[in-house]
């Protein structure tokens, strides 16, 4: 398998690049590999995928932050299958507009064939498909742990039931339009140059309506609440983008559904924190415990565990159970969980337990806390520096 090329070397830009900079930067090269420019031309299409699929990552917070953290295995679970598909995984397709609308009028052929399934311009008269829609859903870890089914509620828009999504009203229809005698644009200028341009007065359909729908007040479109079953997958972390098939906006005049793609974020934990597939866990334990050593009992995500101190086990020591972790979102096995031993200081003493205690600190020496020498003997290194540094 091909090395996978570094993102920032692919534009070009330093790792502390500013999301201005990265968008600056790939605006220039995306203009000198778009694939309408280079029509045939194979390589400079791949280059203007790798080039989409670094600023997909780089121009998103938390991608970008698991990319710099753990490079390119950091983002399995960002795109699907096989790894990052320029047809379901770019989610900038606006940007990209945006960006060479100028030089492409509504963004090129691109678009078409990377976003509609490979069709190829149509007219604006024609079938349409609908536009992909974006969800962000917040789930508990228990959910992303062991999977769940949530229902959930989407607004999107749809054909109006009552002029089929003409925006005419019933008796009426359609005109041409006589400012661009029904072609949608308008021709300025004259001789060598002209210039073409959307016809200002039907917006580029070549038709007018005169007696608008009162339903959808000619719109051809309203707005409908689907409620669709979503199945979350065991592993799930934030981040993990879960697509459902023509279930976004509705298409027009006809034509196929966009995409819904639902955005997981997973709740912080009051007991559990998460990093990838392992689990942090702090267990306090009491200070006889920690000093005389035996058994505690740790929650996992299977249940309880039983975990064996040494005698004399300091605060801040971690014990790692393999295994017990999350299982991974892509069935690459289990995580681990990470426990760290908090010895906890009793309180509400009464006399006699303060007596004992006083009189157990009497009999042990400074030699049973390391530690603290450890910590007294850097203490005074730093003060014979600073007396000498005074001098």
């Amino acid at each position: 398998m091909a090395t996978k090329k570094d993102y920032y070397e692919l534009l070009g830009i330093k790792r502390d690049a500013t999301p201005e900079e990265i968008k600056k930067v790939y605006r220039r090269l995306a203009m000198k590999h778009h694939p309408d420019k280079n029509q045939g031309d194979k390589a400079s299409e791949e280059k203007f995928k790798e080039l989409s699929e670094a600023y997909e990552v780089l121009s998103d917070t938390e991608k970008r932050e698991k990319y710099d953290r753990f490079g390119h295995d950091g983002l399995r679970s960002s795109f699907g299958p096989g790894g990052f598909d320029f047809n379901r995984d770019f989610t900038h397709a606006s940007d990209l507009q945006d960006i060479l609308g100028s030089l492409f009028g509504d963004g090129g052929g691109i678009f078409d064939d990377f976003f509609g399934g490979g069709r190829r311009r149509t007219s604006r008269t024609g079938p349409q498909r609908g536009a992909d829609l974006r969800f962000d859903l917040e789930i508990d870890l228990e959910e992303a742990v062991f999977g769940s089914e949530r229902e959930i509620t989407i607004p999107v828009g749809t054909d109006c039931s009552d002029c089929k999504g003409s925006g005419v009203a019933s008796g009426s229809k359609r005109e041409r339009c006589r400012h661009c005698n029904g072609s949608g644009n308008v021709i300025s200028g004259g001789g060598f140059f002209q210039v073409r341009q959307t016809c200002p007065v039907c917006g580029g359909e070549g038709t007018i309506i005169r007696k608008p729908c009162k339903t959808c007040e000619g719109a051809g479109r309203i707005k409908v609440r689907n409620r669709l079953n979503l199945k979350i997958p065991r592993g799930a972390e934030t981040g993990v983008r879960l697509r459902l098939a023509q279930k976004g906006e509705s298409g027009a005049r006809g034509g196929p559904a966009g995409d819904l793609y639902v955005v997981l974020h997973v709740r912080k934990h009051d007991l559990f924190e998460r990093r990838g597939d392992d689990l942090y866990c702090t267990v306090p334990v009491s200070f006889e415990l920690a000093a005389l050593g035996g058994e505690v009992r740790v929650p996992t995500v299977d249940g309880y565990a039983k975990l064996k101190l040494s005698p004399g086990t300091p605060a801040g020591k971690v014990f790692r159970l393999r295994g017990k972790g999350i299982e991974n979102v892509e069935g690459y096995g289990r995580g681990d969980l990470h426990v760290r031993v908090n010895p906890e200081v009793p309180v509400h003493l009464s006399g006699a337990q303060k007596k004992l205690l006083k009189q157990f600190a009497a009999d042990v020496g400074e030699t049973n806390y390391p530690q603290g020498e450890q910590f007294a003997s850097r203490v005074s290194s730093f003060f014979e520096r600073r007396e000498t540094m005074k001098k």
